[in-house]
């Protein structure tokens, strides 16, 4: 088989990209593991007639362009959905973002004191520039809000301390809230970006597939394959190479069954995990390189998902946990993400998730002993009774959070560069694929943006520039047109 561009992984940035290849006339074979879904980990998993969300995912972008494309692929199968999510910390529920009135009533008088006088010092006191997740935190929120909201539920996150993992992370994340903003945004005064936009954080509803992402993705798929594209299923490549002389690539792509295929391509799009592409591409003989990608990190996590009797407990989308005392981060109520994702009305679905190393005790605990955790948690925060619970089921998602150590951005340059400059036509893109922790709409871009590379020629637009210190060029509202190519930077020199 040959075909223009061969794409690892049918994720949002795979798929993105293959779609748009697709619209250009080009020609574009996915190859994805996992033999039932795409989507990667904004996939939703059903059970039971149950649709499971991988960890979140609000469809909302400042990008008129990725909000078009959302719609193009789905239309009227997009809901519109009011943003709700809340902290349990102490025994009490807070809205999150902070507003000032409700964190100040829950706190109480004195406790609220201390967080107004530790912003005040943080402010007077600011740590320029902040390396560290806990330094931007504590300039933009002060020292004791950070220990209140931000500290345990970060930790839990991440498996280390706030203090060993980059301000980036924050930069991204949070993207320019500090408290400021929540008090204005508490008063109902909506706070403008430096580009005129709405600051994202503070953003009060958003668009959900009827079914949950992973429709998203499964339309997208479709309309690859309607346009003469290709998606292997539950398939590997155990092989890629390029030739020496006319720089193809060639690769050996293994089926479920172990039947294998020799694929050509003239370009790769690679969204798995950098170090695995390494690997792959027999570029780790050097010891610059392959120390870089042994020393990337990743975090994972499992969901349990809880059937319930009765109507939900809470309404919002989810729940961060804030609470030593118990193992879970986060809590999903799926119904309140869409009614349609729990198939009978009369029950609640729940997803717990618990965030771990791939094979640590928590990774390898049967799925039978995670349901009595996720039950016993539950019933210990008082948000659900466990004898309503009437069915549970666990799904593991391995590498979903790339891990911004202090030397994440050396490894990631490293590899970078390397790559670069030794396989033009190897393109990367997506969260894995650029140790980036991009949302869906980021991964998107990246995805677009690597095949008009492909199209007009590389160097064309700045990938890795999307979502760059909290700020990618997402004003592109403002255009008649809604497209964003004249807001992109040339690639770095």
């Amino acid at each position: 088989m040959h075909t223009e561009t061969l794409i690892i992984g049918a994720g949002p940035a795979g798929l993105t990209t293959a779609y748009e290849l697709m619209k250009h006339g080009r020609s574009a074979i996915i190859v994805e593991r996992d033999p039932t879904y795409v989507g990667g980990i904004s996939r939703t998993v059903s059970y039971k007639g149950y649709r499971f969300d991988i960890g979140g995912h609000r469809f909302f972008s400042k990008s008129a362009e990725i909000e078009a494309l959302w719609t193009e692929l789905l239309g009227d199968e997009l809901l519109e959905r009011p943003r709700s999510s809340r902290i349990y910390y102490n025994g009490k529920l807070f809205d999150y973002p902070l507003r000032a009135g409700d964190a100040l009533r829950k706190l109480g008088i004195f406790e609220a004191l201390r967080c107004v006088l530790s912003y005040g010092w943080a402010q007077l006191t600011p740590v320029r520039p902040a390396k560290t997740f806990e330094q931007w935190v504590v300039n933009n929120f002060g020292r004791r809000l950070f220990e209140i909201f931000f500290k345990t539920y970060t930790e839990k996150v991440w498996g280390m301390p706030c203090s060993e993992i980059s301000a980036d992370w924050a930069a991204q994340r949070i993207k320019g809230l500090n408290l400021f903003e929540a008090i204005v945004s508490s008063l109902g005064l909506r706070r403008k970006d430096k580009d005129g936009g709405v600051i994202k954080t503070l953003i009060g509803s958003f668009r959900y597939p009827r079914l949950g992402p992973g429709q998203m993705w499964e339309r997208a798929r479709d309309r690859v394959v309607e346009m003469g594209g290709s998606v292997m299923m539950g398939s590997e490549i155990v092989s890629l190479r390029q030739h020496e002389e006319t720089k193809q690539w060639v690769a050996i792509v293994r089926d479920a069954a172990g039947h294998e295929t020799k694929v050509t391509a003239d370009h790769v799009v690679s969204t798995t995990a950098m170090a695995a592409l390494v690997d792959l591409v027999g570029a780790d003989t050097g010891t610059g390189l392959a120390n870089a990608a042994s020393n990337l990190r990743y975090r994972d996590f499992l969901t349990v998902a809880l059937i319930a009797r009765g109507k939900e407990r809470f309404d919002d989308n989810w729940i961060y946990i804030h609470d030593p005392n118990v193992k879970v981060g986060r809590i999903q109520n799926f119904k309140s993400w869409s009614p349609f994702m729990v198939p009978d009305p009369s029950t609640a679905c729940y997803g717990l998730e618990y965030f771990c190393f791939e094979g640590d005790g928590l990774w390898s605990s049967s799925d039978g002993d995670l349901i009595a955790l996720a039950k016993a948690e539950m019933s210990k925060l008082g948000l659900v009774v466990a004898d309503d619970v009437v069915d549970g089921v666990v799904i593991r998602q391995p590498k979903a959070y790339p891990v911004y150590d202090d030397f994440y951005r050396f490894n990631v340059d490293t590899i970078r560069d390397e790559l670069e400059h030794s396989f033009k036509n190897l393109h990367l893109a997506g969260r894995n694929g650029m140790h980036k922790y991009n949302n869906q709409d980021h991964a998107m871009m990246t995805g677009l943006l690597t095949a008009r590379n492909i199209v007009k020629g590389a160097g064309q637009f700045d990938v890795w520039g999307v979502n760059e210190d909290a700020e990618y060029h997402e004003g592109a509202a403002d255009k008649p047109d809604g497209r964003i190519e004249e807001r992109l930077v040339p690639r770095r020199a």
